[in-house]
């Protein structure tokens, strides 16, 4: 009879597990902990100081507006393509759901070519078409934004139509049964069902806007319009100071406050669904 306990293999994937946490998550730790050293040094720990944060009057991200500038326009612009590019993915997606002509399938795959092309080739054919072809639209922050906001949708698109895949049309056929119109049924009905996707859509959005390097960097057209990500690149291998590791740490704070606010609001939603039907047919009713 074999001795191996079934328990086996699971404490080994258990430990392959925390083996790949540690090596992803230990450069991180080491980067923020540099953060908070006292001294210009990137490569020891120094006793921890806010001095790169906000004491230094000269080169903290507070004071230093070299390092203040990309956080604000890293910000600015993951906002707006957050509050842009959901309203449109959310009718986006409710459209091709209920497009039933020739052309849908066709459709759907066209939506989800910016998901399968490299971030590079969709950088450079953004640069061409801004250059060659819409050479009127202002260069800089308006075409970032519209980058972003481009290769967004898709991601948008596809986590609604999911939602929409999974809930049905039986909801929204029975508020037009009980007298709803399409737009009350949609309001009233659709779009509260849709509110974990919509606002996950919204988190996704913002941490890919605020990541993004490579189209932001095809696209901007100085320090005006750089970046957090492109000032870590252009300064990382300089003699920068731990200022940078503060900028980046700040960044970091940004996303994890996103994804943790994102896990927040959709437990709290489940928890408000949880007798989910009963909630609709109540807006059903109102409505009938």
């Amino acid at each position: 009879m074999s001795r191996n306990r079934p328990g086996r293999p699971a404490r080994g994937l258990a430990a392959i597990t925390w083996l790949y946490v540690l090596w992803s998550l230990v450069p991180v730790l080491i980067a923020i902990r540099i953060s908070f050293n006292s001294g210009k040094s990137r490569s020891t720990f120094q006793s921890p100081s806010w001095r790169w944060y906000f004491t230094d009057q000269l080169q903290s991200v507070l004071h230093d507006d070299s390092l203040r500038q990309p956080l604000r326009n890293s910000l600015k612009l993951a906002a707006l393509s957050m509050l842009l590019t959901v309203p449109i993915g959310v009718s986006m997606a409710i459209g091709l759901q209920r497009w039933r002509g020739k052309l849908s399938k066709a459709s759907n795959g066209l939506m989800l070519f910016p998901l399968v092309t490299p971030e590079i080739v969709m950088g450079v054919a953004l640069f061409l078409v801004f250059t060659q072809v819409y050479t009127g639209v202002p260069r800089g922050f308006t075409t970032q934004l519209l980058g972003h906001i481009t290769f967004s949708i898709s991601y948008v698109v596809v986590i609604v139509r999911g939602r929409l895949a999974a809930i049905g049309p039986q909801y929204e056929e029975a508020a037009r049964d009980l007298g709803a119109n399409r737009m009350q049924a949609m309001r009233l009905v659709l779009l509260p069902l849709l509110g974990p996707a919509i606002f996950a859509s919204l988190m996704v959005v913002f941490a890919g806007s605020i990541d993004d390097f490579v189209i932001s960097s095809f696209l901007s057209t100085g320090a005006s319009s750089e970046t957090v990500p492109m000032k870590i690149y252009s300064s990382g291998r300089a003699t920068a100071t731990p200022a940078l590791n503060a900028l980046a740490t700040i960044m970091l704070v940004f996303t994890l406050a996103a994804v943790g606010l994102a896990a927040l609001v959709m437990r709290r939603m489940r928890m408000r669904q949880g007798g989910g039907d009963d909630v609709q047919l109540g807006n059903m009713a109102a409505v009938g």
